[in-house]
Protein backbone atom coordinates (compact mmCIF):
# COMPACT_ATOMS: atom_id res chain seq x y z
CA UNK A 1 0.00 0.00 0.00
CA UNK A 2 0.91 3.56 -0.10
CA UNK A 3 0.32 4.24 3.17
CA UNK A 4 4.24 4.93 4.39
CA UNK A 5 5.15 7.05 1.06
CA UNK A 6 6.88 9.87 2.25
CA UNK A 7 7.51 8.79 5.58
CA UNK A 8 11.28 8.16 6.73
CA UNK A 9 13.00 5.51 8.00
CA UNK A 10 16.33 5.17 10.32
CA UNK A 11 18.04 2.20 8.75
CA UNK A 12 21.45 0.51 10.60
CA UNK A 13 22.98 -1.81 8.91
CA UNK A 14 26.65 -3.72 9.01
CA UNK A 15 28.53 -0.73 8.06
CA UNK A 16 26.64 2.21 9.65
CA UNK A 17 23.67 4.15 9.58
CA UNK A 18 21.39 6.34 7.85
CA UNK A 19 17.79 8.39 7.15
CA UNK A 20 15.88 7.27 4.26
CA UNK A 21 12.44 8.31 2.75
CA UNK A 22 10.09 5.75 1.30
CA UNK A 23 9.07 6.66 -2.18
CA UNK A 24 7.76 3.36 -3.45
CA UNK A 25 6.33 0.10 -3.11
CA UNK A 26 8.30 -3.17 -3.40
CA UNK A 27 6.58 -6.00 -4.73
CA UNK A 28 9.37 -8.55 -4.34
CA UNK A 29 9.98 -7.63 -0.95
CA UNK A 30 8.70 -9.94 1.90
CA UNK A 31 7.29 -7.82 5.18
CA UNK A 32 9.31 -5.34 6.64
CA UNK A 33 12.15 -5.63 3.77
CA UNK A 34 13.57 -2.67 2.27
CA UNK A 35 15.27 -1.88 -0.86
CA UNK A 36 17.58 0.88 -1.09
CA UNK A 37 19.05 2.72 -3.56
CA UNK A 38 22.43 2.10 -4.43
CA UNK A 39 24.00 5.46 -2.80
CA UNK A 40 22.14 4.44 0.84
CA UNK A 41 22.75 1.01 0.33
CA UNK A 42 26.72 0.96 0.05
CA UNK A 43 26.35 3.17 3.51
CA UNK A 44 24.96 0.55 5.41
CA UNK A 45 26.48 -2.54 4.02
CA UNK A 46 28.28 -4.26 1.49
CA UNK A 47 26.58 -3.67 -2.10
CA UNK A 48 28.00 -7.19 -3.43
CA UNK A 49 26.24 -8.88 -0.48
CA UNK A 50 23.15 -7.88 -2.70
CA UNK A 51 20.79 -8.30 0.29
CA UNK A 52 21.85 -7.63 4.22
CA UNK A 53 20.58 -8.05 8.22
CA UNK A 54 19.25 -4.33 8.58
CA UNK A 55 17.11 -2.70 11.44
CA UNK A 56 15.22 0.13 10.74
CA UNK A 57 12.44 2.66 12.72
CA UNK A 58 10.20 5.51 11.60
CA UNK A 59 11.46 8.79 12.38
CA UNK A 60 11.18 12.60 11.54
CA UNK A 61 12.31 13.38 8.27
CA UNK A 62 13.44 17.09 9.36
CA UNK A 63 11.57 18.93 6.69
CA UNK A 64 11.98 22.34 7.74
CA UNK A 65 9.73 23.46 4.29
CA UNK A 66 5.82 23.77 4.44
CA UNK A 67 3.98 20.59 2.96
CA UNK A 68 2.60 21.10 -0.78
CA UNK A 69 -0.75 19.68 -2.21
CA UNK A 70 -0.03 18.98 -5.80
CA UNK A 71 -3.20 17.89 -7.78
CA UNK A 72 -3.16 15.23 -10.62
CA UNK A 73 -3.72 15.85 -14.44
CA UNK A 74 -6.95 15.61 -15.16
CA UNK A 75 -8.30 16.89 -11.61
CA UNK A 76 -11.48 18.78 -11.92
CA UNK A 77 -14.29 20.12 -9.67
CA UNK A 78 -15.92 16.59 -11.09
CA UNK A 79 -12.83 14.37 -10.23
CA UNK A 80 -10.43 14.88 -7.43
CA UNK A 81 -7.26 13.50 -7.09
CA UNK A 82 -4.27 15.28 -4.53
CA UNK A 83 -0.97 14.34 -3.61
CA UNK A 84 0.78 15.44 -0.50
CA UNK A 85 4.43 16.27 -0.71
CA UNK A 86 6.80 17.31 1.44
CA UNK A 87 5.69 16.12 4.69
CA UNK A 88 7.73 15.58 8.02
CA UNK A 89 5.19 12.39 9.05
CA UNK A 90 3.58 9.54 7.51
CA UNK A 91 -0.08 11.20 6.02
CA UNK A 92 -2.96 9.23 7.58
CA UNK A 93 -6.05 10.41 5.72
CA UNK A 94 -6.89 14.09 3.40
CA UNK A 95 -10.28 15.60 4.39
CA UNK A 96 -12.08 18.39 2.10
CA UNK A 97 -14.66 21.17 3.08
CA UNK A 98 -16.67 23.02 0.55
CA UNK A 99 -18.39 24.61 3.68
CA UNK A 100 -15.57 26.55 4.75
CA UNK A 101 -14.45 23.79 7.44
CA UNK A 102 -18.15 23.28 8.92
CA UNK A 103 -17.62 19.50 7.28
CA UNK A 104 -15.18 17.28 6.26
CA UNK A 105 -15.36 14.61 3.73
CA UNK A 106 -12.95 12.07 3.44
CA UNK A 107 -11.13 10.80 0.30
CA UNK A 108 -9.77 7.70 -0.42
CA UNK A 109 -5.75 6.55 -0.92
CA UNK A 110 -4.74 5.00 -4.12
CA UNK A 111 -2.21 2.43 -4.31
CA UNK A 112 -0.46 5.29 -6.46
CA UNK A 113 -0.81 7.51 -3.56
CA UNK A 114 -3.30 10.21 -4.12
CA UNK A 115 -6.10 10.30 -2.42
CA UNK A 116 -9.06 10.81 -5.04
CA UNK A 117 -13.01 11.32 -4.93
CA UNK A 118 -14.31 9.98 -7.99
CA UNK A 119 -17.23 12.39 -8.34
CA UNK A 120 -15.06 15.74 -7.18
CA UNK A 121 -16.63 18.23 -5.05
CA UNK A 122 -18.71 20.50 -7.35
CA UNK A 123 -16.66 23.36 -6.75
CA UNK A 124 -13.19 25.09 -7.82
CA UNK A 125 -11.36 25.65 -5.16
CA UNK A 126 -12.11 23.66 -1.28
CA UNK A 127 -9.99 23.93 1.93
CA UNK A 128 -8.04 20.44 2.68
CA UNK A 129 -7.07 18.98 5.68
CA UNK A 130 -4.05 16.62 5.86
CA UNK A 131 -3.42 14.76 9.34
CA UNK A 132 -0.64 12.40 10.04
CA UNK A 133 -0.69 9.27 11.71
CA UNK A 134 0.24 10.84 15.09
CA UNK A 135 -3.06 12.82 14.78
CA UNK A 136 -1.01 16.38 14.23
CA UNK A 137 -2.95 18.30 11.06
CA UNK A 138 -2.10 21.21 8.74
CA UNK A 139 -5.50 22.70 7.35
CA UNK A 140 -4.70 24.97 4.10
CA UNK A 141 -8.15 27.53 2.95
CA UNK A 142 -8.92 27.75 -0.85
CA UNK A 143 -6.88 25.16 -2.62
CA UNK A 144 -7.32 25.27 -6.16
CA UNK A 145 -9.13 21.71 -7.98
CA UNK A 146 -7.47 22.88 -11.16
CA UNK A 147 -5.09 19.99 -12.93
CA UNK A 148 -1.29 19.69 -12.35
CA UNK A 149 -1.59 23.06 -9.92
CA UNK A 150 0.19 22.72 -6.46
CA UNK A 151 -0.56 24.99 -3.31
CA UNK A 152 2.28 25.63 -0.87
CA UNK A 153 1.04 25.19 2.71
CA UNK A 154 1.79 27.65 5.80
CA UNK A 155 3.49 25.06 7.66
CA UNK A 156 4.49 20.69 8.23
CA UNK A 157 3.94 18.25 11.02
Amino acid sequence: SAAKCGACVKVTGPNGVITAMIVDQCPECSAGQLDLFQDAFAKIGDISAGKIATSYEFVECGITSAIKLHNKSGTSSHWFSMQVLNHNEPVAKLEVSTDGGSTWQATTRQQYNFFENSSGFGTETVDVKVTSESGSSVTVKDVSVAADSETTASGNF
